[in-house]
């Protein structure tokens, strides 16, 4: 591909990603699939330049005042990527498959952007809606730009080694037969993080089981569970099982793990990823929809009988920017509101299956106050009888706990602090 088929190509991505809100992610690969013609050259390239905008993309908009995703693009190339306005322009050169020339107005602002200096608003230079900077000034403090800077760089892809395959030295040492160099993660006992790219689900040592995709952060929510073998554990929120998967190995498949979830077709993705990873103690259910005021159909036999159960409760991901640029646009006031419904919903729904002693684990990877501590005080004050406990108090005695949290009862991780994804654990003891 040329520079400037590359360009139209970036255009594209972008347009239909402004246009339908599609998640980038699977706008990309949509266009990977339809591009047999594209190296592997090409899309690192067309996936740099759309990546980048929607990073800077508030950035690009003051510089160009426009929010056309073609303008960004150019500006992109001009700004971010330091080759000027007129090498910019130049992409658009006439040959097949290139942009169609600048316009008169699109030259003159391309030629007139300049990035935002210091003295632009922080949600301008660093990218987030500003109707959620009050929420982040509430939850960072002084650590507001820091963080917000950490948000905006590339996460790291980490690696979780299966205890019950083999140590995380034989896991380093396999991968690294199999030509993927990677070190251990700082925080998590079981995490490897990768030194550069690899096709990790083409792996042998992914196949056979050994590793599995996870956030560092998410590894150290797993570990603030407590699990222990011979409990009876719900993961109400499984999804495709990543933590299911870990709870389990944590209980060297003694005792049960109930993942549970209300989307069938993801969950339906865990056992083969279970049988993968010689684990025996998980089974799947699929849930309905669940009424406040009326008896729960689908966990009823589970009521009042369970050691721990953790919510991995939907929620903004804003803790994940990193992973997932373009989700800072899609969130929206009303989207915001759905997800603390949902969290209401099922911190009520859980509440019910844990017994006398047991705990309520609470993880979002988000880093707003109202889905966070407001969440967690809202549910204590309707008193269902559970209290908070510090995290350090159930963290397993075989491995450090994570250094630098502080005192406070709720582990909160965040990519500045920890260079995890942003993560906020409450650990809730149900009292009588």
């Amino acid at each position: 591909m040329t520079p400037g088929a590359r360009l139209q190509s970036a255009i594209d991505i972008l347009t239909g990603i402004f246009e339908t809100r599609q998640p980038a992610d699977r706008a990309f690969d949509t266009w990977s699939r339809s591009s047999r013609f594209a190296g592997s050259k090409d899309r690192g390239a067309v996936s740099e330049l759309v990546f980048s905008v929607l990073r800077h993309r508030a950035q690009l908009v003051a510089a160009t005042g426009s929010d056309a995703p073609r303008l960004l693009a150019f500006a992109a190339i001009a700004l971010l990527q330091g080759e000027g306005a007129e090498a910019a322009a130049a992409r658009a050169d006439g040959t097949p498959h290139a942009p169609a020339p600048l316009t008169i107005e699109e030259n003159a602002a391309l030629c007139e952007a300049a990035l935002p200096g210091p003295d632009a608003p922080s949600w301008v230079r660093l990218n987030y809606p500003e109707w959620l900077h009050p929420a982040f000034e509430l939850a960072l403090g002084a650590r507001l730009e820091r963080e917000m800077a950490a948000l905006m760089e590339r996460a790291p892809t980490d690696l979780r080694v299966n205890a019950l395959k083999g140590s995380r030295d034989h896991a380093k040492s396999v991968l690294a037969d199999e030509n993927v160099a990677t070190e251990p993660t700082p925080l998590s006992p079981w995490g490897l993080r990768l030194a550069g790219r690899a096709n990790i689900l083409g792996l042998p040592s992914f196949r056979d089981g050994l590793v599995e995709l996870q956030d560092e952060g998410s590894q150290l929510a797993c570990l603030a569970t407590g699990v222990k073998p011979g409990e009876q554990v719900v993961d109400l929120c499984a999804g495709g099982g990543g933590k299911s998967l870990a709870l389990a190995a944590m209980m060297r498949n003694r005792g049960q793990v109930h993942a549970c979830d209300n989307d069938s077709r993801r969950l339906d993705k865990l056992m083969p990823r279970a049988q993968r990873a010689g684990i025996r103690n998980i089974q799947t259910r699929a849930l309905g929809v669940f009424a406040p005021d009326a008896p729960d159909a689908d966990l009823a036999d589970l009521e009042a009988r369970m050691d721990c159960v953790l919510v991995d409760a939907p929620c903004s991901g804003t803790g994940a920017w990193r992973r997932n640029p373009d989700a800072r646009w899609r969130l929206t006031p009303e989207i915001l509101a759905g997800y603390h419904a949902a969290q209401t919903e099922v911190l009520a729904r859980a509440a019910r299956l844990v017994r006398p002693g047991g705990r309520l684990v609470y993880v979002t990877c988000s880093l707003l106050p109202s889905e966070n501590d407001q969440q967690v005080a809202a549910f204590l004050t309707a008193d269902r009888g559970f209290a908070a406990l510090s995290w350090r108090l159930i963290w397993p005695a075989d491995f450090p706990p994570p250094p630098g949290i502080g005192d406070d009862p709720f582990l909160r991780l965040t990519p500045a602090s920890t260079e995890t994804d942003g993560f906020f654990i409450a650990v809730l003891r149900r009292e009588g």
